[in-house]
């Protein structure tokens, strides 16, 4: 039975794979020939065409996995308001052995090629900051 399910998925994949990307260039196709004649006065593409904006697309953007950490993408100390709001919260509530266990953690953590590289860390002077912004939003 694993035999024929090994040898399936050699099949099935590239079969999901092209099913995919004719779905997603279908739908490239629909809208760019439903939204943008009118809006920008460009002619229609064809799948083809499609197909290639999205490639393309795919390229120069990238392919969406993972997520950064840091003040670009979502960390404690940037992305969402929301984020920001739920991580000072559990700060608040942190006991002083708790900060000092966070403090040691962002120090040693690794946060990109110059983490090894320079003697600045990137979040060197994230937590005072974070405390400063903190102590300022109780004051008001």
């Amino acid at each position: 039975m694993k035999r024929i399910f090994f040898k399936g998925r050699f099949i099935f994949i590239p079969i999901a794979v092209a099913a995919f990307l004719s779905l997603i260039s279908f739908v490239v196709m629909q809208l760019w020939n439903h939204l943008l004649p009118d809006i920008l006065h460009v002619g229609v593409i064809t799948f083809w065409q499609a197909m290639g904006i999205f490639v393309l697309c795919k390229i120069l953007f990238g392919f969406g996995r993972g997520k950064r950490g840091g003040p670009w993408g979502g960390g404690p100390w940037g992305g969402n308001p929301w984020m920001r709001q739920k991580m000072q919260e559990r700060f608040r509530s942190m006991t002083p052995e708790q900060k000092e266990k966070f403090k040691q953690k962002m120090r040693d953590r690794a946060c990109g090629p110059w983490a090894h590289h320079h003697g600045d860390h990137p979040f060197k002077d994230a937590w005072e900051e974070f405390k400063e912004e903190a102590q300022d939003k109780k004051e008001e």
